[in-house]
């Protein structure tokens, strides 16, 4: 009798524990669910999800594309046959070059460091300075700069292009109402049609969208010192920036002030040390970071913008926080190394 007793209060206890374990479960739950809810609401404030097309993307045809990509990976638009957009901007990298400066036609290295060409068409301007409007512009100026591919003329380019029987196929495809499909507009127009298929996907949009769990709870906790912060006063809108030029050194100055920035264009007092706000899209896989290259680690970047831009000291816990939610910005398949964006090689 006494055993069976026993038994009954064990059981008795043991239900009770599981109800309890349940409810205090069912309400960490419903809290959660609650934090990131009012978390979104915030975030949605300065930012959405990418859209799923870049500008100008409707116009692009599958043949014009299938031509751009291509051209991207081909060496043959370098004045020696050894770089191509892919050289400073690597697909399979992050869409940069992964050093402070990148490597021209003839070794000599670039001014500044490459910027991502993922998401790269979402962006008011193209380069650190905004010189260029479009990405056609800026698929142009490479070709023709000294210090990068070196090609002399567009006739030699062209040449070199008609030559290949692929190319003969690809142009006559992708303008097939041009009389003469070979020219040098008709390939920087290929080149960014292909770089506006590359928009990427990250769990930061599926937690904009709605998705509660897309977001460890460190992440979140990440966003909201981003927001404390005011990071969002730069970096903001759909590539989290990409949309202003900005003075480096707003409160502290920057260490390296022999880049003029903007104002190498204008030379207005104003645009000193003015740069584009760098998309924070796919941040964490393209190392190092700022105009020169010269943050090696995301974490150091963090410290340093939120001292120079916000006059905010943040402390490592809180910028390893910050990276920590920068994580989710990765593209779910460049974060896993794939290379499902990168093209075949040359023709």
């Amino acid at each position: 009798m006494f055993r069976s007793e026993t038994k009954l209060n064990t059981r008795l206890s043991e239900v009770w524990i599981l109800f309890l374990s349940a409810a205090f479960l069912a309400l960490t739950s419903t809290r959660a669910a609650g934090d990131a809810a009012a978390l979104r609401a915030r975030a949605l404030e300065f930012f959405a999800p990418l859209p799923a097309t870049m500008p100008g993307a409707e116009k692009d045809t599958p043949a014009l594309v299938k031509l751009g990509g291509k051209l991207f990976v081909d060496k043959r638009l370098s004045v020696n046959h050894t770089t191509a957009c892919n050289t400073c901007h690597e697909l399979n990298r992050g869409g940069t070059y992964r050093e402070a400066a990148a490597p021209g036609a003839f070794g000599q290295l670039s001014e500044r460091n490459s910027p991502t060409v993922f998401n790269a068409g979402f962006q008011f301007a193209q380069f650190w300075d905004g010189r260029a409007a479009t990405l056609e512009a800026q698929a142009r100026e490479p070709m023709r700069n000294t210090n990068e591919m070196a090609m002399p003329t567009e006739a030699e380019l062209l040449g070199r292009l008609r030559g290949n029987a692929f190319y003969r196929r690809g142009f006559a495809r992708a303008f097939p109402g041009d009389a003469q499909p070979f020219t040098g507009r008709h390939v920087v127009q290929a080149i960014a049609a292909f770089e506006r298929t590359l928009v990427t996907h990250d769990r930061f949009d599926d937690f904009l969208r709605g998705d509660d769990r897309a977001l460890s709870r460190a992440e979140r906790r990440g966003l909201e010192i981003f927001l404390n912060t005011g990071c969002q006063q730069c970096h903001r809108g759909p590539g989290l920036g990409g949309n202003a030029l900005e003075k480096i050194g707003v409160r502290h100055p920057f260490a390296n002030t022999n880049d003029l920035g903007r104002a190498r264009l204008t030379g207005a007092d104003g645009d000193r040390y003015r740069f584009k706000v760098p998309m924070l899209r796919n941040v964490v896989l393209t190392p190092p970071y700022f105009h020169d290259g010269s943050a090696d680690s995301l974490t150091e970047a963090v410290r340093q913008m939120a001292w120079l831009q916000l006059d905010q000291a943040l402390s490592c816990e809180e910028a390893e926080a910050i990276e920590t939610f920068l994580h989710s910005l990765s593209d779910k398949r460049l974060a896993l190394q794939h290379t499902e964006f990168l093209p075949s090689a040359q023709p």
